[in-house]
């Protein structure tokens, strides 16, 4: 018989660790633009019993017996995102945003192929074709950024430098860029340079699916998301394709990339998609833009320069080098007093990443918490405290204590669970 006995019985390190990292999300301000927290509903099926099941191939088409009930979740996720997105086909397979993008260029490409992205300090991905990563060492990358003056992107530029580069996949999205991607102009820059088009979606993808961001899929050849963030699902990824290039995503992320799938997160994944389908979702993501929005205006109103002056999304960079600190100086004195949010390079940077002249801030997670514009301006005015005198213990402890406060009037998880 398999052990029934609790984790707190068998693993009471784990058991603490778990436990302490619950109450640190309960009591604390969680301004990480890539993270959100997820229903009870997507917790319970994460941790479920599919977790034992080896499921390699396809729905109706695997190595392995006794499948007919992941089946059925994987064609419910399936469905759901087809009807969330309206894709023309979907892979829920992949197991993270990095081997989403993967699975479309070893779809697509062969080694020496050139791509063309979002540089990464710019705002784009490391998979988009930084040297560091697979996308950097097996290809040919030639990239895009943003006007200096705007710090927005420039699409005359970007069509200029394609036309000229003639990658065969173009790749637009990013991880650090606050404004709407026109995906439309994308695609003609696309078609003018004989590319052929990704969407990376992974920060806005829940903006998109409740229609407060333009859609890529009617330009895309292929789309990739992760469908945590704003999707607020598990951490996992997934492809969407024309049916053009089914058969080719499909085998590149079995068995090109992956063997079995796991078959737990897909469950929470249909989950966290069917939750995405609700009227309430699109009443939430707005109320994210908005929360992000006056963020921003409030600490603008400080004297913070936001980068772009502004955000149309989920997330925004501020520039900390402009009162002479450094991101990583930010992100730790932030941190001491119970706010996190991550260093980020901004535009034209001239720190390196570890250290970074900005912070990236995003609104998901508070937003899910039920905080709203009034208490945007309160968090504004919190950073605002910290920041101003950075690596003060006295002035970290007693912003901690208001935010523990500001935390347990939104409370989140069960700490005592």
């Amino acid at each position: 018989m398999a052990d029934a006995r609790t984790l707190r019985d068998t693993d009471p390190e784990v058991h603490a660790a778990i436990t302490a990292e619950r109450a640190r999300q309960n009591g604390g301000l969680e301004l990480i633009a890539s993270e959100n927290f997820v229903s009870r509903a997507v917790l319970e099926a994460t941790g479920c019993e599919m977790t034992n099941k080896y499921a390699e191939g396809y729905p109706g088409k695997r190595y392995y017996g006794g499948c007919e009930h992941v089946d059925t979740v994987e064609r419910l996720a399936i469905a759901r995102a087809k009807e969330l997105f309206g894709a023309e086909h979907v892979n829920v397979q992949p197991h993270s945003g990095t081997t989403a993008n993967m699975a479309v260029y070893f779809a697509v490409l062969h080694p020496g192929d050139k791509l063309m992205g979002m540089d990464l300090a710019a705002g784009g991905h490391l998979t988009h074709g930084h040297r560091l990563s697979y996308s950097g060492r097996d290809f040919e990358v030639v990239s895009y950024g943003v006007g200096r003056e705007t710090e927005r992107i420039d699409y005359d530029a970007l069509a200029e430098r394609a036309r000229a580069e003639r990658p065969k996949l173009l790749i637009c999205g990013a991880s650090a860029y606050s404004r709407v991607i026109d995906f439309e102009r994308f695609r003609a820059v696309a078609d003018a340079a004989g590319a052929l088009l990704m969407a990376d979606i992974a920060h806005i993808a829940g903006l998109v699916a409740a229609g407060i961001h333009p859609s890529p899929v009617p330009h895309c050849h292929f789309v990739t998301t992760t469908t945590h963030k704003t999707l607020r699902g598990p951490r996992a990824g997934m492809v969407m394709c024309t049916e053009e290039h089914a058969k080719e995503i499909d085998r590149a992320v079995f068995p090109g990339l992956q063997g079995g799938p796991l078959m737990h997160v897909i469950a929470a994944k249909a989950v966290a998609l069917g939750e995405a389908l609700r009227p309430e979702f699109g009443a939430y993501q707005r109320s994210i833009v908005a929360n992000a929005k006056r963020l921003a205006e409030r600490l603008a109103g400080r004297g913070w320069r936001i980068v772009s002056g502004g955000t149309d999304n989920h997330l925004f960079l501020m520039d900390v080098a402009s009162r002479r600190l450094t991101g990583k100086v930010a992100e730790e004195s932030l941190e001491a007093a119970g706010i996190t949010v991550n260093k980020n390079a901004i535009p034209f940077d001239e720190n390196p990443p570890l250290v970074a002249s900005g912070i990236r801030i995003g609104t998901p997670a508070v937003t899910t918490r039920g905080m709203g514009e009034g208490e945007m301006d309160a968090i504004g005015d919190l950073i605002d405290e910290v920041l101003s005198a950075p690596g003060d213990g006295g002035v970290a402890g007693e912003v901690r204590g208001r935010v523990a406060e500001l935390c347990r009037r939104f409370p989140l998880y069960d700490v005592a669970a």
